[in-house]
């Protein structure tokens, strides 16, 4: 398990014992990969149940792996913790031992209050009954009646947004109609605790903001939620504390900040942390023929200091160290900076050249600064490509793959990049 530092755990919710309503004790869970072998698992483990001489199941069987391996967490009223991790993870796992769909080989789940599990589209909805049927077979099922039901009916189908389409059946539905019945369904059962899976990544913006409006309101009133994303920018702007899961193992929990960092870190680099943010070259062996070789890359702070990670906002400048072995002129620097954590799209392309930034360059080492009054990158992983060229068109070195983090101090919201903005009152 990873230690978190004391600046993560200082921004953790500091809540007592009362407040929790959901404790995961060393929860483990089991699967076979082999249909027939499952199946015979399956069998003995109802038979011994049944018996009384079910086995307390630490132990792994011919071709069974964990899901869940000894993961404890808790959950406190009135707070939103994101869960993030790879796929297979076994975060979806999790939900379900949550929800009591499936009970867990070792460890056990205390919940207090009622849960609403959102863990699917359209999850308990049957396709071949009405909207409208599955509203009260589905409300049913989380716990109200009728005349509960019937109370809230035309909030849901007001929420629900689905007009006529209440009386058609599920099964004539987009993946957006029945996620939006779902997740009216499960808002108004009035839950203590909402277990949300993906579910939020369909339907159009307007829907999505609408629902997470619905869910500010809900953590208000002391409604908790565990959200699954693989939108970091979610757990961003709706978490105040996140756990990491890898291959069924609890890796840590902390700052949104800090587990997608990690996360992402582990996710699409294979590199050590000390890696990140500096770079230090050896030019012994690089051809000396182009006039200039890339010594060193990293970011300072105003003061000079060296820094590993940038913060969201911080003054900071880009440092690229080169040794010039003859006189140089119009150069420009060509930097373009790539989200990991996303599609791997450009989010930042910086040409000297273009903004009228031309070097002459004498003989020796120098250190070229760009200043970066405030960095607006959100947080996350970032790679950087690094060119310097002659004349725009000759390239005299570059460097492909400059990692770095970016951190933050802030919520960002749903913002894709920091603006740093001043507030005033004129009064007239």
């Amino acid at each position: 398990m990873m230690s978190i530092n004391e600046q993560e755990i200082s921004e953790k919710p500091q809540n007592n014992d009362s407040e929790v309503v959901l404790s995961v004790n060393g929860v483990s869970k089991r699967f076979c990969r082999d249909l027939k072998k499952s199946l015979f698992y399956g069998v003995q483990d109802i038979a011994s149940e049944v018996l009384g001489l079910r086995e307390k199941g630490d132990k792994l069987r011919p071709k069974e792996f964990w899901a869940l391996d000894n993961v404890s967490f808790q959950l406190r009223r009135g707070e939103a913790l994101g869960l993030v991790g790879k796929n297979g993870s076994g975060k979806s796992t999790l939900l379900r031992v949550i929800a009591g769909l499936i009970k867990p080989d070792t460890g056990f789940v205390e919940v207090n209050g009622r849960v609403a599990p959102l863990i699917a589209l359209g999850a308990g909805f049957n396709p071949i009954l009405t909207g409208r049927e599955n509203i009260y077979a589905n409300m049913s099922i989380l716990g109200l009646s009728k005349k509960e039901i019937d109370e809230r009916f035309d909030e849901v189908l007001e929420f629900a947004e689905i007009g006529d389409a209440i009386d058609s059946p599920v099964q004539s539905y987009s993946s957006g109609m029945a996620a939006r019945l779902g997740f009216a369904s499960a808002i108004h059962t009035e839950p203590d605790i909402l277990l949300i899976d993906e579910v939020l990544a369909v339907g159009d913006i307007r829907f999505r903001q609408k629902c997470h409006r619905r869910l500010a309101k809900l953590l208000n009133n002391g409604v908790s939620f565990i959200l699954v994303t693989h939108n970091s920018q979610e757990i961003f702007s709706s978490c105040k504390s996140a756990v990491y899961l890898s291959k069924g193992k609890f890796i840590a929990q902390g700052t949104p900040s800090y587990i997608i960092n990690q996360y992402e870190k582990d996710l699409f680099i294979d590199k050590t942390p000390e890696q990140f943010g500096t770079v230090f070259l050896s030019n012994e062996n690089k051809s000396k023929t182009h006039g200039l070789n890339i010594t060193h890359l990293l970011f300072r702070d105003k003061t000079g200091n060296i820094i590993k990670t940038p913060t969201t906002g911080e003054q900071i400048n880009f440092c690229i160290g080169c040794e010039v072995h003859e006189k140089l002129e119009k150069v420009n620097i060509y930097l373009l900076i790539s989200e990991q954590g996303g599609e791997g799209d450009i989010v930042l392309s910086i040409d000297s050249a273009i903004e009228g930034n031309i070097f002459s360059i004498n003989p020796g080492n120098h250190e070229i600064y760009l200043n970066m009054s405030p960095i607006c990158l959100k947080p996350g992983v970032y790679i950087m490509k690094v060119i310097i060229k002659k004349d725009l068109l000759s390239t005299l070195d570059y460097f492909e793959k400059f990692f770095f983090t970016v951190d933050s101090k802030k919520a960002m919201n749903r913002s894709l990049f920091y603006q740093p903005l001043n507030w005033n009152i004129v009064s007239k």
